[in-house]
C-alpha cells in the first residue's frame, strides 16, 4: 500500500474514501489510520507506532465471542446437547381433519395439473409426428425447420419431466 502511495500521492485521499465506503461492511475490527516519519498515511486494522483509532460514523465494534460453559452430566463427561427445538405452545396447531382437507385439495390441484400437462404432451407429440413435423409456410430455409423442430423436442421432454414430477408429487401426499 506505501509503494502505490508513493507512485501515486493523490491516492491516500481515494484510499480513505474506498476504506470508509467499506467499513460498514467490516465490522470485525477498528480501523487506524498511520503515518510514519516521512508524512506518508497508511490505514491498517493492527495498531503500530504512530497509529491512531478512527472514528468512524455509524461503524459498530464485532461483539466479543463467548464460549459456552461445558455442561457436566453427573458422572464428569460432558452432558448431552440440549434436544432439538420444539414448537411453542402457543404456536397455532391444525387439526388433522383441516390438514386431510388441505391435502385433497392439493391433490386435487395437481391431478387437474396433471390432466393439462398430459394433454398438452399428447398436442406436442401429435404434432412432432414422430420426427418429421409438417413443414410451414415461412420455413423454406430447411435450418429454419430444423430449430423448429429441436425446439419441439425441447416441449416435449420438458412436458414429460413435469408430468413425472408431478406423479411424484402426488405419490408424496399422505
Amino acid at each position: 500500500m506505501t509503494t502505490l502511495m508513493r507512485r501515486l500521492p493523490g491516492a491516500a485521499p481515494l484510499l480513505a474514501a474506498g476504506l470508509f465506503a467499506l467499513v460498514p461492511a467490516q465490522a470485525q475490527s477498528t480501523v487506524y489510520k498511520c503515518v510514519d516519519d516521512r508524512g506518508r498515511i497508511e490505514f491498517t486494522d493492527t495498531a503500530k507506532r504512530g497509529c491512531k483509532p478512527l472514528d468512524l460514523p455509524g461503524f459498530i465494534s464485532a461483539p466479543p465471542l463467548r464460549q459456552a460453559p461445558a455442561r457436566q452430566a453427573g458422572n464428569g463427561r460432558p452432558a448431552a446437547p440440549p434436544p432439538a427445538a420444539s414448537s411453542p405452545a402457543s404456536f397455532p396447531r391444525v387439526s388433522s381433519y383441516e390438514q386431510k382437507a388441505r391435502d385433497d385439495d392439493r391433490r386435487g390441484i395437481l391431478n387437474e395439473e396433471l390432466r393439462n400437462e398430459e394433454k398438452k404432451l399428447a398436442d406436442l407429440k401429435r404434432d412432432f409426428n414422430n420426427g418429421e413435423p409438417e413443414r410451414q409456410g415461412n420455413e423454406k430455409n430447411y435450418a429454419k425447420y430444423q430449430e423448429r423442430v429441436a425446439q419441439m423436442r425441447d416441449d416435449i421432454a420438458r412436458s414429460e419431466r413435469n408430468v413425472e414430477a408431478l406423479k411424484r408429487e402426488i405419490a408424496n401426499i399422505k
